[in-house]
């Protein structure tokens, strides 16, 4: 499907991947629609895209935010992609030095990242299913995991439930939009330059980096949003969950 001429939302468009999968995909030819809380960020992102792209303030763990944001999207136009980029990572370990890991903190991020994720989905297919097929696509999802839904490391017990969450559930996602044509897709990236991992020391931040064969750095925003651009285009790519991590497989620790 090309994307010249679709509305798309993203979800945690104001940072990290989603910023860069708002750039990549206006730069595409796409009206944007990007969900976030900074309001603050948002500004500098519309200073620099104008009318290619529209802000909704929201959070995806409050279904009224995220529907607002997919009416938003369907007023501009046709909407024919929704990429799912809100995310966040709340590192412990089941059994502390200040004992088990709060169910507050574990539901926290199952909230946001899985159950975000999915509400999007399912209010953007809804809406997406009203479309007339264009080049045999009614719409297009891309949903976002990471590695550590296969190899989750200490203290990422709740992140990696979350993301392996929603590398499962891609494929039964694409068998049930399959009859109204839309494709589900799901990122799984490595080590990526992005808020999650600015917050971590230099030394730190040198050891992931040595951790991935080639390229041995970090990944780039810009590089997850080319292959975002690239599932949307590609009509082929469906129900998959592709990594995205320079052959990096990450030990315990």
């Amino acid at each position: 499907m090309d994307i010249n001429g679709n509305v798309a939302l993203v979800t945690g468009g104001t940072s990290g991947l989603g910023l860069a999968t708002v750039r990549r995909l206006a730069a595409c030819g796409a009206r944007v629609v990007f969900l976030g809380r900074s309001a603050e960020r948002a500004e500098k992102v519309l200073a620099d895209l104008g009318d290619a792209a529209v802000f909704v303030p929201g959070d995806v763990t409050r279904t009224e935010d995220v529907a607002d944001a997919v009416d938003r999207a369907v007023s501009l136009g046709r909407l024919g992609a929704v990429v799912c980029c809100a995310g966040v990572a709340l590192p412990g370990r089941t059994v502390g030095r200040d004992g088990p890991l709060p169910m507050e903190a574990f539901e926290h991020v199952v909230r946001v990242n899985l159950l975000g994720t999915f509400d999007t989905v399912r209010l953007g297919a809804r809406a997406m299913a009203q479309n007339d097929p264009v080049d045999g696509d009614r719409g297009v999802v891309v949903c976002t995991s990471s590695i550590a839904a296969y190899e989750g490391q200490e203290g990422q017990v709740a992140y990696t439930a979350s993301k392996a969450a929603v590398a499962g559930m891609t494929l039964p996602l694409a068998r049930d939009l399959a009859r109204h044509a839309i494709r589900v897709v799901t990122i799984a990236p490595g080590l990526f330059e992005t808020p999650m991992v600015e917050g971590l020391s230099r030394p730190a931040r040198e050891a992931l980096t040595r951790q991935t064969p080639h390229p041995v750095r970090l990944g780039r925003p810009e590089e997850f949003a080319s292959l975002v651009s690239h599932v949307v285009e590609n009509p082929m790519f469906n129900g998959e969950v592709v990594r995205l991590d320079g052959a990096v497989r990450l030990g315990p620790i």
